[in-house]
C-alpha cells in the first residue's frame, strides 16, 4: 500500500488524520442520545459545536505562533495527548453534570487546534508545485473520510454495545497508534526547505508574530481565501451537526422511522450520511486537486476559479435537497451528496492557495488566522445559528414533528446564501493570486525565485524521503 504514497512520510500524517476528524465529530454522530441523556434543546446542542470551535480558534495562533519558532512534533505530540484525552473523559460524565461534558468539548477543540494549524505547514515544507497538490489531496481525503467514518463506525459501536459513550471511548486507541508513528515516523523539515531556503536562505530572518499578522493583512490573496473558507466552515459545520437528524427526522415524517422517545436513538441515518460524507469527500477532493493540477497550466488562476465554480454548483444542489425533503426523499439524498460532493473540492486546493501566496516563515500563522476567523465567523455560530432559528420557528407553529422538521429544514436556507458568498471571495482572489504568488516568491521574502526552487533535486529526495536530519534551531 505504501509504494503509492509520495513519501514515506505521508501515510503517518494522514493517519492522524482520522482520529482528529473522528474526534472533531464525535458529540455529532450520537448527538439524539446527547440531547436525551442531558436533556438539551435544539438551541443549547447547538453550543456543543460552538464550545468546540471557540476554544479550538482561541487556540490556533498560540500553536501556530510556536509551530513558527519551535519543534512542530513536541508541539503536535501534545495536542493529540491533550484532546484524546479529553474525548475520553467526556465518556464518563453523569448527566447532571452537563456543564462537564461541554467544557470536554471545549477542552478537545483546544488539542486539535495544534493539529489543524500545523500538519499542514510540514507538508508544505516537504513538496512543492504539481507534487505538493497531490500530497495535499491524499492529506485533505482524510477530512471526510475521517468524519465518514466517526459517523459510520461510532453509530456500528453504539450499536454492538447499546451504549452511546461506547463510541467515545474506542478512539484513544487510534489516537494512541498515531502518536506513536508522529513520534517516530514523521520528520520535522527546516521551514521553507521544499523551495531550498531552509536555514541558508532564512538565516537570522525571524519577524516578530505582529509582524506577521500584518504582511497577512496586506496579503489580499490570504484575506479573500480566508474569507472564502469561512464561507465553508459555516456550512459544513451546519451540515455535519444538523444532517443526521434532519435526515432521521425526514424519514419520520415519511412514514419510514418512529420518532425517538427514548435512548439508544436509531443510528441509521448516521451511517447514511456518514457513507455519503466518505465516498463524495474522496472523490470531491481528488477532482478539486486533480482540476487544479491540470488547469493551472492553462491558466494562472484555476485555484480560486475551481473554487468558486465548486462552491456555486453545490448552492443549488444543497437548497434541492432541503426542498426535495419533504415530498422525495431519495432525491433529497442525490441532491445531498451532490452538494457534498462540490463542497469536498475546495479543502486541497485552499490549503495549495495559502502555501502558495504566503512565505514559509510564517505558514503557520497564516493556518492559525485562517482556522481563527473561519471558524469564529463559520463553524463556531453556524450549528448554533440554525438551531436557535429551528427552535424561534417552532415555537410560532403547532407542536407537531411536521412542523418540527419544517422549522429544521427552513433553518437550513442561510447555509445556500454563506456558499454564494463564498464563492465571490474565491473570485475576489483570482484578481489577487498571481501578484501575491510572486511577491511570495521573492527572494527578499525568504522564499527563492522560481529557478533556484528546481536545481538541487537530489537535495529534495534526501529530505522528502526523511533522510536528512530535521534539526533546526527556533
Amino acid at each position: 500500500m505504501l509504494l503509492f504514497w509520495p513519501t514515506p512520510n505521508l501515510p503517518d500524517l494522514t493517519w492522524v488524520q482520522v482520529p482528529f476528524m473522528w474526534t472533531a465529530r464525535s458529540s455529532h454522530r450520537v448527538l439524539l442520545d446527547v440531547q436525551k441523556f442531558f436533556q438539551i434543546s435544539d438551541n443549547h446542542a447547538g453550543l456543543l459545536q460552538t464550545v468546540f470551535i471557540g476554544c479550538l480558534l482561541l487556540s490556533a495562533p498560540v500553536f501556530g505562533y510556536l509551530g513558527d519558532r519551535h519543534s512542530r512534533k513536541a508541539t503536535l505530540s501534545f495536542g493529540i495527548l491533550l484532546w484524546s484525552g479529553a474525548g475520553l473523559s467526556s465518556s464518563f460524565i453523569s448527566p447532571q453534570y452537563s456543564w462537564l461534558f461541554f467544557l470536554s468539548r471545549g477542552v478537545v477543540g483546544t488539542g486539535t487546534a495544534s493539529y489543524s494549524t500545523i500538519a499542514p505547514t510540514i507538508l508544505g515544507d516537504l513538496f512543492v508545485k504539481d507534487q505538493r497538490t497531490r500530497v495535499l489531496a491524499i492529506f485533505y481525503i482524510f477530512i471526510p473520510v475521517g468524519s465518514g467514518l466517526g459517523y459510520v463506525l461510532g453509530s456500528a459501536v453504539k450499536e454492538l454495545t447499546g451504549n452511546w459513550r461506547w463510541a467515545l471511548r474506542i478512539m484513544p486507541c487510534l489516537e494512541a497508534v498515531a502518536l506513536v508513528l508522529l513520534i517516530v515516523l514523521v520528520p520535522d523539515p527546516p521551514r521553507g526547505a521544499a523551495e531550498k531556503q531552509g536555514e541558508l536562505a532564512m538565516g537570522g530572518l525571524r519577524s516578530s508574530w505582529s509582524e506577521d499578522v500584518r504582511y497577512l493583512g496586506r496579503n489580499w490573496s490570504f484575506v479573500w481565501s480566508t474569507l472564502g473558507v469561512t464561507a465553508l466552515a459555516f456550512v459544513t459545520g451546519a451540515l455535519g451537526f444538523w444532517a443526521p437528524k434532519f435526515l432521521f427526522e425526514a424519514r419520520v415524517v415519511h412514514g419510514l422511522q418512529l420518532p425517538c422517545f427514548r435512548q439508544p436513538c436509531n443510528s441509521e441515518d448516521s451511517l447514511i450520511f456518514g457513507a455519503l460524507t466518505v465516498v463524495t469527500g474522496i472523490i470531491g477532493v481528488v477532482l478539486g486537486a486533480e482540476a487544479s493540477r491540470r488547469y493551472k497550466k492553462v491558466n494562472s488562476r484555476a485555484e480560486p476559479l475551481i473554487c468558486a465554480s465548486s462552491l456555486l454548483a453545490a448552492a443549488p444542489c444543497l437548497y434541492l435537497a432541503l426542498i426535495l425533503a419533504p415530498t422525495t426523499l431519495l432525491a433529497s439524498y442525490v441532491f445531498l451528496a451532490l452538494g457534498e460532493l462540490f463542497l469536498s473540492c475546495n479543502w486541497a486546493v485552499v490549503a495549495d492557495i495559502l502555501l502558495s501566496v504566503v512565505v514559509p516563515r510564517c505558514r503557520g500563522t497564516a493556518e492559525a488566522l485562517q482556522i481563527t476567523v473561519g471558524h469564529i465567523l463559520g463553524d463556531a455560530g453556524s450549528p448554533y445559528l440554525t438551531g436557535l432559528i429551528s427552535s424561534a420557528l417552532r415555537a410560532r407553529r403547532p407542536d407537531s414533528y411536521l412542523q418540527r422538521f419544517l422549522s429544521l429544514q427552513q433553518s437550513f436556507l442561510c447555509c445556500v446564501f454563506a456558499i454564494v458568498l463564498g464563492a465571490g471571495c474565491f473570485l475576489m482572489v483570482a484578481l489577487h493570486l498571481e501578484r501575491d504568488q510572486a511577491q511570495a516568491q521573492q527572494p527578499g521574502t525568504g522564499t527563492p525565485d522560481g529557478k533556484h526552487v528546481d536545481c538541487k533535486d537530489g537535495e529534495s529526495q534526501s529530505l522528502l524521503s526523511g533522510t536528512r536530519a530535521s534539526t533546526e534551531n527556533p
